[in-house]
């Protein structure tokens, strides 16, 4: 292709320009077109389909919900995981604004798991607190928000361009201030301006920074799409950048790109052990501190290390593999039967991932407030690309919102844009075009990362960040000969330059903190100890005006929530300036200098390999009718429009128009995919289900919708009946006489869905006639759902107490908890620590809690020395609930010795 002129670029205006249409840049969008701006939202890929939401979200890592968590608690929380060095007023705005961002996508559309009464079914994952909340149908978050940005009055204000990358943010010569973009189309390669009044970086981590064992350049931990764009702009255009030198690094499945999800797996039973099966994590929080526990483990003779899931029973395997398998990673499934193992047989070996730079999963990241502001007047970044440590989904999108309704109070930039910088995003761009023969990205890229991982990747030592920055710099001659012939490569090209800044950067941040700290994070090994003394203070770095990069240790503001060990006192900043490198040379001093030698001319020699094989092209659809309809969806169609397409003699036409209907909710959605349960296709039907699944949170419940959903019972497709089952439930259109009928249902999965419809209307006597169901998952649903009811009580546990399978004597123990433990019962429960099955000894443990100290407390003593951890752990978590008796002080002083760290843990948490 031939390189465009500057004079030629396309040149874009708005109020508000958004880079980055993921998670973030969706919100600060809505955010800042609510607040009357007008907004120019890019993305080098395409909006719906980008950023870390792309393929769904299993949870929610950070829902302070009232009533389950406290503000307060969080940011402590945090405040420890990240060793004190936080700025509590940013990690508070998630704190307090999260949960109002959980109902806000809700009213989008989007799905997080509630109980049977509607509550937000909240899981302690961590030891410390109960802020982890389910998404287990949270493949579709992505389209859901794709859906908001297409509605008509968001479209009036929100102008989207797909596939254009920007590579620097423009500032404004007078006063330093953001003022747009340099950007091109990676299809066209045309070369884009922009002016705008305030710019928004919403571009995600750096994800692309170390190379995976694999060697697959894209076979990352984070999408592969995040190459640290927005981190090089920000530091380009001059804002601070900081705690760049603590690392992202997370555990995941060994050889498979994805991580292991203990959240997911952890409220079912799941957890990390060693080869012997030993709980060995002592920390509290998924933090440095716990993966230098996890490396150390798996350097050990203990090693390997396992998410272990081979002990549960088969209804928790099932449900663990319907959202393992469907969301976020649909391809888990694939890799696991590609090597023949079965969550049911084999335990899923863990490893490490790669190093990367993260605000959300770690602290590294642009420098910004508690209003979303860098330190560079009206630019913003959210998200992954913010340093708010350990920011997750949820504060993304808070800090999203922050940006966006901060940056609408500006409008377009009116003057003439630099040509200066232009020119230099011009050269940045198309340099590759004029050496078409030149090595070729994926071999320069895969240099430069391993690089990252010989030097920079932890343990870290002075000598070898210096190797890194002295190879980092030589390679910008090698980046900047690299060849291309295609739009598509230029955007791999630019993506290699911002990676090589980002671990310029890593290495140079990793030099200037002499000490160690985040556990795994940051450990030099030439400085063990960590040094709160001089060390208690954010690492700033910054492009100085000669262009190097220079840091700033600036003291951690006093907290606003005490926490135990870190003092911060504030202060003046100390200035670093330029990190100093270790001598590596040679090895040893010289004892004279060498004799200089004539420059060798010549220049070097280019890489050799094979060109970029480039994707397969998207194959086109089996019908122009689906052609149609798909151009039809992004006009957002009234149900009229939709309707020839839903009558549509082919199946694959009523399934697409389904899902358009699900995507764009016209008025009268909710009867139309109701009726849709009823079609003879099994796609369709499946469409429907699906999109009543999503929708069940905005639909509104009216009559016709309640009778479409009763009609729907009778259709013989069962996983319609429970879709309408579950619609019924959660729109509250249904009865206790509606919901007892199903369960005489031929299929286990819709009486179960007609157990938690039972316990929404608090039908204990039709529950209890369940309690005779002959599939063991149905009673196990019965007694949970027996403790879940508004008023509980014991008797109704009775059969279930008594039953012959150990998992619902188990799940009847344990609500005993719940529903409370009076005599008798007690006695029941005490007697059950003596059963066969670890299950009915834990459920056993689990109901004492509710009993009296005397009848409960010396049976619970006596457990912590069972043989089954889960057993001890259930004991000692009862015996907390009694720990105003000195009898359970005392036992649970003797678990803090336990070789179980759960138990050691919890046992610890009696002195708090």
């Amino acid at each position: 292709m031939d390189i465009p002129a500057i004079g030629d670029a396309e040149e874009l205006s708005c109020d508000v320009l958004v880079i980055g249409g993921g998670t973030a840049g969706t919100m600060a969008a809505l955010t800042a077109a609510e607040r009357g701006a007008r907004v120019l939202l890019l993305e080098k890929a395409h909006v719906r389909h980008s950023g870390a939401l792309a393929m769904g979200m299993d949870g929610v890592n950070n829902a302070v919900v009232p009533g389950r968590a406290e503000p307060d608690d969080y940011v402590a929380e945090i405040t420890r995981a990240n060793d004190g060095i936080v700025d509590q007023s940013t990690v508070r705005q998630t704190a307090t604004r999260g949960f109002a961002m959980v109902q806000r996508l809700e009213s989008y559309g989007v799905k997080f798991e509630k109980d049977e009464h509607g509550e937000y079914a909240v899981r302690q994952v961590h030891r410390s607190g109960s802020y982890v909340l389910p998404m287990p149908e949270g493949k579709d978050v992505k389209k859901v928000l794709y859906r908001q940005l297409r509605r008509r009055e968001m479209r009036e204000r929100i102008r989207i361009e797909n596939r254009v990358m920007p590579v620097r943010v423009l500032t404004s010569p007078e006063d330093g201030r953001a003022i747009g973009a340099a950007a091109f189309n990676t299809r066209t390669g045309a070369f884009v301006t922009v002016r705008a009044g305030a710019v928004v970086l919403a571009t995600g981590p750096c994800g692309r920074l170390g190379l995976p064992a694999s060697g697959y350049l894209y076979g990352t931990y984070e999408n592969p799409t995040n190459a640290g764009d927005g981190y090089a702009m920000a530091y380009h255009a001059g804002a601070a950048l900081t705690g760049i030198e603590c690392f992202q690094i997370n555990p995941l499945i060994k050889d498979y790109n994805g991580p292991a999800c203990a959240y997911v797996a952890n409220p079912f039973g799941g957890y990390q052990v060693n080869r012997h099966g030993e709980r060995f994590v002592d920390s509290d929080y998924w933090s440095g501190q716990m993966m230098a526990e996890f490396a150390a483990e798996l350097a050990s003779d203990r090693g390997p290390v396992y998410l272990k899931l081979s002990h549960l029973p088969e209804e928790s395997v099932a449900s663990l593999e319907s959202i393992l398998h469907t969301t976020e990673r649909p391809t888990r499934g694939t890799f696991h039967a590609g090597r023949g193992h079965d969550y049911r047989t084999h335990d899923i070996e863990m490893h490490i991932s790669e190093i990367g730079l993260c605000g959300g999963h770690s602290a590294s990241g642009v420098r910004v407030d508690d209003h979303a502001r860098t330190t560079v007047p009206r630019l913003y970044a959210a998200g992954d690309l913010a340093s708010v440590p350990h920011n997750y989904m949820i504060g993304a999108f808070v800090f999203g919102d922050l940006a966006g309704g901060d940056a609408a109070r500006y409008t377009a930039y009116e003057g003439a844009l630099p040509a200066d910088q232009l020119a230099a995003a011009h050269e940045l761009v198309y340099r590759p075009l004029r050496n078409p023969e030149g090595p070729p990205q994926p071999q320069v890229e895969y240099k430069l990362r391993r690089f990252v991982n010989d030097y920079v990747a932890p343990p870290k030592t002075g000598a070898k960040l210096s190797l890194a920055v002295a190879a980092f710099d030589r390679m910008t001659g090698e980046i900047a000969e690299m060849g291309a012939t295609t739009a598509h490569e230029l955007m791999r090209c630019a993506e290699v330059s911002f990676i090589r800044d980002c671990a310029e950067m890593a290495a140079r941040s990793s030099l200037a903190r002499t000490e160690s700290r985040w556990g795994l994070y940051h450990e030099r090994l030439d400085h063990p100890e960590r040094d709160d003394t001089g060390w208690l203070h954010h690492l700033d770095l910054r492009k100085s005006a000669s262009g190097a990069m220079e840091f700033t240790a600036r003291p951690v503001e006093p907290y606003l929530v005490p926490v135990d060990g870190f003092a911060p006192a504030g202060g003046a900043e100390r200035h670093l300036g330029e990190v100093e490198l270790v001598p590596v040379a040679t090895a040893g001093p010289r004892e004279a200098a060498p004799a200089a030698r004539a420059q060798a001319s010549g220049a070097p020699g280019g890489a050799g390999g094979a060109d970029a094989v480039s994707a397969p092209a998207r194959g086109s659809a089996s019908s122009p009718r689906i052609l149609e309809l798909l151009s039809l969806a992004e006009e957002s169609p009234d149900l009229a429009a939709l309707a020839p397409y839903l009558a549509d003699p082919d199946p694959a036409v009523r399934a697409a128009a389904v899902a358009a209907l699900g995507e764009t909710v016209p008025a009268g959605a909710g009867p139309t995919l109701a009726a849709r349960l009823a079609d003879a296709a099994p796609a369709v039907r499946a469409a429907a289900a699906a999109a009543l699944r999503e929708l069940v949170e905005v639909l509104p419940g009216g009559p016709e919708l309640g009778a479409g959903l009763r009609a729907a019972l009778a259709v013989p497709d069962p996983a319609v009946r429970s879709a309408a089952l579950e619609a019924l439930r959660a729109l509250r259109l249904g009865d206790a006489e509606l919901y007892a009928a199903s369960l005489a249902d031929a299929d286990p999965e819709v009486r179960i869905h007609a157990v938690r419809a039972l316990v929404s209307v608090d039908a204990v006597p039709e529950l209890a006639a369940a309690a005779a169901d002959p599939a063991r998952e149905v009673r196990v649903a019965v007694a949970k759902g027996l403790a879940s009811v508004h008023a509980p009580a014991p008797a109704p546990l009775d059969p279930l107490l008594a039953d012959a399978d150990p998992l619902v004597r188990g799940a009847a123990l344990g609500a005993l908890a719940s529903v409370g433990c009076p005599g008798g019962y007690a006695r029941t429960a005490v007697a059950a620590l003596a059963d066969a099955a670890w299950q009915v000894r834990a459920g056993a443990a689990a109901g004492l809690s509710a009993a009296a100290p005397d009848a409960a407390v010396p049976a619970l003593a006596k457990a912590l020395a069972d043989a089954n951890a889960d057993v001890r752990k259930a004991a000692v978590l009862a015996l907390l609930a009694h720990r105003d008796t000195p009898e359970a002080r005392a036992a649970l002083a003797t678990a803090v010795s336990d070789p179980d760290a759960d138990v050691r843990a919890y046992a610890g948490r009696a002195a708090v």
